[in-house]
Order: structure tokens, then C-alpha cells, then sequence
């Protein structure tokens, strides 16, 4: 099983408490992701998220078919990290942590991804030609969007 990663960092104008309330809410995520993935949460969300905290969605990611996901926050120091794995889903596997750092200017704050594609070799394809394009575009719109945002100027 073949073990992808994706890594952004960005350093924000924006508050620690404020970076935590945005990125640890999935109620944000239409707003930072590319139009071809939408995603509509199917479950009750809690104003706080917590270790062991599940939540169903249904996106379009490709080809505008509809997907089930699922996931679990499997870590959670407020207001500094979480971590949410798919427990039901598209891929095999799945991890995607958001760190939040304090500093003088703002916070940094960094997403740090794992993934495995499914069905072995033809995953392995899908990925090639399809997928891994799919996940950079949603991790770039959700760069430029935030860098349009809170960006510090040089």
C-alpha cells in the first residue's frame, strides 16, 4: 500500500482563537475548497469538536458523483490541533491534521495529510490520472483563499 502526503504551511493575520473557531468547524469548507467539491454535512455538529466527535457528510469530488464520508476527530488540543481520519469513505485510508501556532504576526498554521488510494493497482491509476490532481487543487484553492483572507503582506 502505496502512502500519499500532501503538506501546507501559512502564516495568517489572524488570531488563535479565531484560526480555531474557523478551521475546526467543517462549516467553512465550501467556502475554502474548488466548486467541484462540495460537501453538505449530514450529521449534528457540535459548536465544539472533541476526541472520539463523528460526522457524516456527502460530497461531489469527482465527476460530480455523490460520495458518503466519515469521519472521527481522533485527536483534539483546543485551540492548538486536531486531527480527523475517515472512517468511511473513498479512500482506504485517510488522516488529515491542522496545526495552529501562535506567533507575533499571527498563527501558522500547517495541514499535514496521509492518504492510501483503494483497489490496488487501479487505484494506483485513478491517482496517476485523476486524484492526486484533485486533492493538490483543493489544498491550493484552500491556500489562496486563506492568503487572500489573512495573508501578511511581505
Amino acid at each position: 500500500m502505496k502512502i500519499y502526503s500532501l503538506y501546507r504551511q501559512q502564516t495568517l493575520a489572524m488570531s488563535q482563537t479565531e484560526a480555531w473557531r474557523f478551521f475546526s468547524s467543517p462549516h467553512f469548507l465550501n467556502q475554502i475548497t474548488p466548486d467541484f467539491f462540495h460537501v453538505e454535512i449530514t450529521s449534528p455538529v457540535p459548536d465544539n469538536i472533541y476526541a472520539g466527535l463523528l460526522i457524516s457528510y456527502r460530497m461531489k469530488a469527482v465527476f460530480g458523483l455523490p460520495m458518503a464520508w466519515l469521519s472521527e476527530i481522533c485527536h483534539c488540543d483546543e485551540p492548538k490541533r486536531f486531527v480527523y481520519q475517515q472512517r468511511v469513505g473513498p479512500f482506504k485510508f485517510w488522516s488529515h491534521e491542522v496545526s495552529i501556532t501562535e506567533t507575533a504576526e499571527g498563527i501558522v498554521m500547517d495541514d499535514i495529510v496521509f492518504y492510501a488510494m483503494p483497489w490496488g493497482w487501479l487505484g494506483e491509476l485513478l491517482h496517476a490520472l485523476i486524484i492526486g490532481e484533485k486533492l493538490k487543487r483543493i489544498f491550493d484553492t484552500r491556500y489562496t483563499f486563506l492568503k487572500q483572507q489573512w495573508g501578511l503582506t511581505p
